[in-house]
């Protein structure tokens, strides 16, 4: 059990320092090429929007609740 507790809290922790060093990651969905292959014709990822990368998880979460805590201390 407490090898399981410090495997998690080790890969938050390296997820925490990921999205702090490189808060965007490629695509999943056009797997970072900016196009998908739709009704048989190149088209702009709808997700992505063609830039190839997009804010990670942890990152839109983190940006999330630092914009709460800063509304909440006015």
């Amino acid at each position: 059990m407490l090898v399981a507790m410090a495997a998690l809290l080790l890969w938050v922790g390296g997820y925490a320092v990921l999205c702090a060093v490189r808060p965007f990651g490629p695509c999943r969905r056009c797997k970072a090429a900016g196009e998908i292959l739709r009704f048989g014709k190149l088209r702009t990822c709808p997700r992505c929007h063609g830039h190839r990368l997009r804010l990670r998880l942890g990152r839109r979460a983190h940006n999330a609740w630092r914009r709460t805590y800063d509304n909440g201390a006015r």
